[in-house]
């Protein structure tokens, strides 16, 4: 006699869960990103808050990433015990330089409120580009 199946238990919304996504690092792909993060945080269940929050940093570093980088950016996103960790790598040189089409008093805002935002920042050169994380806490 076999014993009946048991129920599967419940999802604990703190468990582990990634999604990448990879655009060409053209502005008009941010949206994409910021699209994607959104619907992938309501689905995981990421409280209004801090999904707002995480939303407006892939945004940033999105957008940062489209301006500055050639070929391409990756878009990553790991919930991990209600920690959100968002890194958004690019293939663009390592160093920024201003664009000259953009105000002054409209360039470099980005930086700014993702430190503002989130817990911690980090910024990696690496050899075919830059990568930057920012990590989020995300209570259940």
């Amino acid at each position: 006699m076999t014993d009946p199946p048991r129920p599967s238990p419940p999802l604990d919304p703190l468990c582990r869960h990634q999604a990448l996504l990879t655009l060409p690092a053209q502005e008009a792909h941010v949206s994409a990103a910021r699209h994607f993060a959104a619907d992938l945080l309501e689905t995981w269940s990421v409280p209004a808050g801090e999904r707002d929050s995480a939303v407006l940093i892939v945004d940033e570093l999105a957008t940062n990433a489209a301006q500055y980088g050639r070929e391409h950016m990756t878009l990553v996103l790991v919930l991990d015990h209600g920690t959100l960790h968002i890194v958004v790598t690019d293939s663009g040189t390592t160093v920024e330089r201003p664009r000259r089409d953009i105000a002054p008093d409209e360039h470099g805002r980005g930086t700014g409120i993702v430190q503002d935002l989130a817990q911690s920042t980090e910024i990696h050169h690496t050899r075919t580009g830059r990568e930057v994380r920012a990590c989020l806490r995300c209570p259940a």
